[in-house]
């Protein structure tokens, strides 16, 4: 069986892959095919993440163990996504957040002659810095606490912190 995805990086601009793969692949050899189809270097941190219809993280799973979870290597991508199951996040760089959305969008069948995994289609083109998260919490926006406290969190020297606590 072959899977189709549709991923779709998290930014106001349509920038999108569909990528068709082997269902028995691994979630590593996908990371693989994201890394290229949107031109990264792939020397970074990434992670998959279960998700729910209204794109709620859920179980990560990770490119190294972690002593918990899933591991890329060790995880068929038949094993999580499904016709039940089609939704999943993927998070490249950790540092800067590269976030896509990510959706089984059909099962077919394998195509002779094609090679697999295929980047299928390409739109958009990939911004020079990941877009910008607004982190929110329940309650709402993460930098609003700090701002109920009258703390700037980029103000380092007032933020009362020893550098050579060690």
């Amino acid at each position: 069986m072959i899977y189709r995805f549709r991923v779709i990086l998290d930014t106001e601009e349509d920038i999108f892959r569909d990528i068709e793969i082997e269902a028995n692949a691994s979630f590593e050899d996908f990371h693989n095919s994201i890394v290229q189809a949107f031109g990264f270097d792939g020397g970074e941190m990434a992670s998959f993440y279960t998700s729910d219809n209204d794109w709620n993280q859920g179980e990560e799973i990770s490119m190294f163990d972690t002593g918990e979870g899933m591991i890329m290597e060790e995880t068929s991508l038949d094993a999580i996504a499904n016709r039940d199951n089609t939704k999943l996040i993927y998070i490249y760089d950790f540092l800067n957040m590269w976030t896509f959305f990510v959706e089984l969008a059909d099962i077919g069948e394998k195509q002779a002659g094609r090679t697999y995994p295929n980047l299928m289609f390409a739109h958009g083109e990939l911004p020079d810095a990941a877009p910008e998260k607004q982190f929110e919490t329940e309650e709402g926006d993460v930098n609003s606490e700090f701002d109920d406290l009258g703390l700037d969190i980029d103000d380092y020297e007032n933020l009362d912190f020893d550098e050579n606590w060690n």
